[in-house]
């Protein structure tokens, strides 16, 4: 089976635990206004590979895993080639490396739902926590996300939630206790991990004509993160990194 490889990175240390090799599928259904990756937003990007291929890829940075690493399919949304993804997490746990699936869970459909049954660590952003505010942070469903977040839960797949602050979009009070109010009823979640927006996706999106949708927004300070930070600890009674 063959799908689309933006790029793939060894020894990535901040998409799951341990030392991974992040493979960075092609395409995505969101077009959020923070995206720092829209070079893969084209289903047609990339190069194409041969699932077999990927996972031999992998396979070379086995001694790393020695510590708790593995592979995490990345994006993009992987999950837009879910059924490659499902091929590629499938191969990885025959041949008994740790899986990671980074998503937006932008889609639960049956071929999501087979890539699942072959991940051991769901990494899920959130991007927001209210219908409305989602949808024009994304152009996305949050319901969407929810039935994935759902069904995640229900497998008892092990999850890790990260939000991306972003000034003015998701850093107030009352978003955080939306988030929290989400993220409380979960049985299978492990760490909590809030994400400063960042600004280093200007070139990109120069280089590909397109107007950078947050130009000039400043990210947030280590003040202003440790502050979301500690409102959110404070309402799960539990650390946020």
């Amino acid at each position: 089976m063959t799908g689309r490889v933006h790029s793939i990175e060894t020894l990535g240390a901040l998409d799951g635990p341990g030392l991974r090799v992040v493979v960075f599928l092609q395409g995505c259904p969101l077009r959020c206004l923070y995206c720092h990756n829209p070079d893969t937003w084209d289903r047609r990007g990339g190069q194409e590979w041969d699932a077999a291929a990927v996972v031999d890829r992998v396979l070379r940075s086995r001694p790393y895993f020695s510590q708790g690493g593995g592979v995490t399919l990345s994006g993009g949304e992987p999950l837009a080639q879910a059924r490659f993804a499902a091929e590629i997490l499938r191969r990885c746990r025959e041949a008994e490396i740790h899986t990671a699936l980074d998503t937006a869970g932008a889609a639960l459909t049956s071929d999501v739902r087979r890539a699942l049954e072959f991940t051991d660590l769901v990494l899920l952003d959130v991007k927001h926590a209210d219908e409305a505010r989602y949808r024009a942070l994304t152009g996305g469903e949050l319901a969407t996300t929810l039935a994935f977040l759902r069904h995640v839960d229900e497998r008892g797949i092990d999850l890790w939630v990260r939000q991306v602050i972003v000034p003015g979009w998701n850093d107030l009070p009352d978003d955080l206790r939306r988030l929290a109010d989400l993220l409380r009823p979960l049985r299978t979640l492990r760490k909590v991990e809030l994400l400063p927006y960042h600004a280093m996706a200007g070139v990109k999106y120069a280089t590909m004509g397109l107007a950078c949708p947050l130009e000039g927004l400043a990210p947030p300070d280590e003040a202003a993160m440790a502050r979301c930070r500690a409102i959110l600890a404070a309402l799960l009674a539990r650390p946020v990194d």
